[in-house]
């Protein structure tokens, strides 16, 4: 049943402006349609506030920001927001239509995806957010249903109806805002939000994308909220084992709990996407989950092919090929020492079977050279693989190496911003990498994120406060003005974090500097042009004239108006645009002749003019016009005063 049909929305034309054609989607907050602009006669999304929420002025606010706030977004990933309005009951914001479908429908139709076709649909979303997090925005609801993949292949981010700016700090009372599966910890337990919160609701949906699954489920939401506050989101490694450990690092990069060793934005997390698939090589990129396998190929065996954890752990393989794989551990005890003397007969007197395998033919060779007649341990096959121990702790490796067979070698320390104290960073070998039982692995532990302390860089010039930065390892950050009657003009006031603060190597540091003791902007309209150039020269400001002229009740050639204001504050050197006057207005004088004085005054107020009443000894009781100054049909400059003799 099309339940379009019953939409009291769907066939009316919304605002005098958009025809609402079909119901796309339905949310929480508000419903989409696909609509006509009729007046650009375009196809676009129309999305409509429930009207149960209209009358609530944090929700319509919330909904208002959200155009605002995409509005500033120019980013080929974002969709983008065309209009804003109200009718009656109907609060709605037009943005692009996006023909083709959520990644939401993705997953429910293919289940995992290949790595390559992951961070294809990964990056462009990331690209999308760093735009935002770095115009001041964090999204606070990315998962799935927000990513809209165009039948062109186009990837954009929607629904910044949560979006927050990022200095804003979202205080909750018994509710988080946000969808349940993707919201990181400091989300749930405190209700705050920055970039880093959308990092780890991607490094989810990045999960996600790898596995088919959500890292976390439960009975009910409050179960799937505990998950993300006391466990950590499983390597995807552990659901599908040939996983490259290059995306088990960057899943558990973007989906640290704690949020300090997270990347600190979208675009820290991009670049670490893109280092991670540099690494893969073609075939890791195109390797094709169980669930694609199971759906190509559509074989009943294939669907439960997928191999337990347990499974994939190496086992010794047999000491002799003849013997088949019913060897038992004491019988390889047993075989083993088979071996270890030259039999009392000719070798050719024990072969019963018709085919020697290769160990039996080395011994041969070895018999017959008479290399000694000691024990001979012949290691044919004694290989297995480097086990997962990334995000491990050292004694947690350790006790892995040693149920694997094999040694600890080395154990290097280095800094990371991703990996917490303690924990494995890399192993040498690589996990996973092939490696002779009883061999070491060496591995490097993380010392947690390099940190600086940072410089107080006040009362320096900008450029040089920068290099102290840089030679500091920090990056400078945003630079804002302030004026200042202690800094010279161009010498740093202050940073931000504080002098002194501990912070992440790398991170970046926003400076105010000054633009020097502020100019209270004289007042210059209705000056001759020259005059108010040297009035404001003399303030220590600049002057710019603007191109074109505006009618005003100054003189031609006069200033108009001024910006900044007089009174305003302004820096030495700032500069002052100056429109000049054409002159005022001229309008049509209306003919106020025999009417009463309070018509009159009314007829001539509303067409621009004053009015003065001159009612001499024979008016003062009178309530006609008997003439007036300008005559009826004249023109007078606008503003001017028109006089009326009363009789």
């Amino acid at each position: 049943m099309d339940t379009t049909l019953q939409d009291p929305l769907v066939g009316q034309v919304l605002d005098g402006r958009y025809r609402v054609e079909a119901r796309i989607a339905v949310g929480g907050m508000a419903t989409v349609y696909r609509a006509v602009d009729t007046r650009l006669d375009r196809v676009l999304a129309l999305k409509v506030m429930h009207p149960t929420l209209a009358t609530d002025a944090t929700f319509v606010e919330r909904f208002i920001r959200e155009a605002k706030s995409v509005a500033r977004l120019d980013h080929p990933n974002v969709v983008q927001v065309f209009d804003q309005g109200a009718e009656g009951a109907y609060v709605y914001l037009a943005m692009e239509y996006i023909a083709g479908c959520t990644l939401r429908d993705v997953l429910r139709e293919r289940g995992a995806l290949r790595p390559r076709a992951a961070l294809d649909i990964l990056e462009p979303v990331l690209a999308a957010l760093g735009a935002a997090h770095r115009a001041g925005f964090v999204h606070r609801d990315m998962k799935p249903e927000n990513v809209l993949i165009g039948d062109d292949g186009r990837v954009k981010v929607a629904d910044f109806g949560l979006v927050r700016a990022v200095n804003t700090v979202t205080s909750t009372t018994g509710a988080v805002l946000g969808t349940v599966s993707y919201l990181a910890p400091e989300q749930i337990e405190h209700g705050t939000a920055d970039p880093r919160v959308d990092v780890y609701a991607c490094g989810v949906v990045l999960y996600e994308m790898l596995t088919g699954a959500k890292p976390h489920d439960g009975d009910s939401p409050a179960a799937v909220l505990y998950k993300h506050l006391h466990e950590d989101v499983p390597p995807p490694s552990a659901a599908v084992p040939e996983m490259a450990f290059e995306l088990d690092e960057l899943v558990a990069a973007a989906t640290a709990r704690n949020p300090e060793i997270r990347p600190h934005d979208a675009v820290a997390l991009l670049a670490r996407t893109r280092e991670a698939r540099a690494a893969l090589s073609a075939d890791q990129l195109d390797a094709v989950p169980p669930q694609a396998l199971a759906a190509e190929h559509d074989n009943a065996e294939d669907r439960t092919s997928v191999i337990p954890r347990a499974l994939t752990m190496p086992r010794p393989l047999p000491v002799n090929e003849d013997e088949g794989d019913g060897a038992s551990g004491a019988d390889g005890v047993d075989r083993t020492s088979r071996l270890s003397a030259p039999p009392p007969a000719p070798p050719r007197a024990r072969l019963p079977r018709p085919r020697r395998g290769p160990l039996a033919v080395v011994v041969a060779v070895l018999l017959v050279l008479g290399v000694g007649t000691g024990v001979w341990y012949i290691n044919s096959g004694q290989f297995t693989k480097v086990p997962p121990l990334l995000s491990k702790t050292e004694a947690q490796a350790r006790d892995r190496l040693d149920e694997a067979g094999l040694d600890v070698g080395k154990v290097k320390h280095a800094y990371s911003d991703t990996v917490e104290r303690g924990k494995v960073i890399s192993t040498d070998p690589g996990v996973g990498d092939r490696i002779r039982k009883n061999d070491s692995v060496s591995l490097t532990v993380s010392d947690g994120p390099d940190t600086v302390k940072l410089p107080d860089v006040s009362g320096y010039r900008l450029d040089r406060a920068r290099k102290l930065l840089e030679d500091d390892g920090l990056e400078p950050g945003m630079v804002t003005e302030a004026f200042s009657g202690e800094v010279a003009k161009g010498f740093v006031i202050s940073s931000k974090p504080r002098p002194g603060t501990t912070v992440r190597a790398g991170s970046a540091v926003a400076l105010v500097v000054s633009k020097g003791s502020p100019i209270d902007v004289p007042d210059v309209t209705g000056d001759d042009l020259e005059d108010a150039k040297a009035e404001l020269a003399e303030a220590g400001l600049k002057v710019k004239v603007a191109d074109e002229r505006v009618n005003s009740e100054y003189d031609s050639g006069q200033v108009a108006r001024q910006t900044p204001d007089a009174g305003g504050r302004a820096a030495e050197g700032d500069t002052v645009t100056l429109t000049l006057s054409k002159g005022p207005r001229m309008i049509e004088v209306p003919d106020v002749v025999g009417d009463s004085v309070d018509d009159a005054k009314r007829e001539l107020q509303d067409a621009g003019f004053d009015v003065d009443e001159d009612r001499g000894l024979l008016g003062l009781f009178g309530d006609t016009v008997e003439k007036q100054s300008v005559d009826g049909g004249d023109t007078a400059p606008e503003g001017s005063t028109i006089k009326i003799t009363i009789r």
